[in-house]
């Protein structure tokens, strides 16, 4: 009988980010002392699973978040992996802060006629098609019954939590249940994902009011979305 393989997906710790820039893809964003922690508690999270593949989006924030983690595990090298990067968005490098000021500006409305797409950045079926490639090579590189870790940004690991479980993958932001630091877990047999589990390490480092916030700019904005400490279901 085969055995699940299991691929976490972790999203990186708080960015320092006092502007409340929307970062998206940009460089020379890097983890806040919050987020340090985060990546510690991670590491802590993840000392004693038998890891074998260790893999980052290639931006700052997630090579930060993975570095604990890869200093408690030395025999695996960190593979950086340009299908977990977060998502393109035609608002990088605007400031949001609090109320998303850059959506009250008039010449951004055109990027807001199709929120099903969406129109303002790439494409959630594109989302989700590269990011199941990424689960499903992780699952084959560990073998069956194996560990992996990739850590990635809360819109990708979203949507692959939602198609996952065959929902729809147009959504509200605020009901993303990805927090920072926390961990979704992808079961793997023959092929096909089969269970999604989540956990949140870092849930007593997320100020309470930050919990209600739709999409974290960093450490001078709300970090994260709605989420129980732990939750689990089968897919569908």
């Amino acid at each position: 009988m085969s055995r699940t393989t299991t691929v976490h997906l972790l999203r990186h710790g708080e960015v320092d980010n006092p502007t409340g820039v929307l970062y998206g893809q940009l460089p020379d964003f890097h983890l806040s002392p919050v987020g340090r922690r985060m990546a510690a508690r991670a590491a802590e999270f993840f000392a004693d699973v038998p890891l074998s593949a260790l893999i980052s989006s290639p931006l700052e924030r997630a090579r930060e978040t993975i570095a604990p983690v890869a200093a408690l595990h030395p025999d695996l090298q960190v593979r950086l992996e340009p299908g977990v990067i977060e998502a393109s968005s035609v608002f990088e490098g605007q400031v949001f802060g609090a109320g998303n000021k850059a959506l009250r500006q008039p010449g951004n409305w055109k990027y807001l006629r199709n929120p099903l797409r969406p129109s303002w950045g790439e494409p959630y079926k594109a989302i989700e098609a590269r990011m199941q490639t990424a689960i499903l090579d992780a699952a084959r590189e560990v073998g069956e019954g194996g560990q992996a870790l990739i850590v990635s940004h809360q819109l990708p690991i979203w949507i692959a939590h939602l198609s996952a479980e065959g929902r729809r993958l147009a959504h509200n932001p605020r009901s993303r249940v990805c927090t920072l630091g926390s961990v979704t877990s992808f079961g793997v047999l023959d092929g096909r994902i089969v269970r999604v589990d989540y956990a949140e390490p870092s849930a007593d480092l997320i100020p309470a009011g930050a919990r209600r916030a739709n999409i974290s700019a960093g450490s001078s904005e709300p970090s994260s979305g709605p989420g129980d400490p732990a939750t689990s279901s089968p897919t569908r």
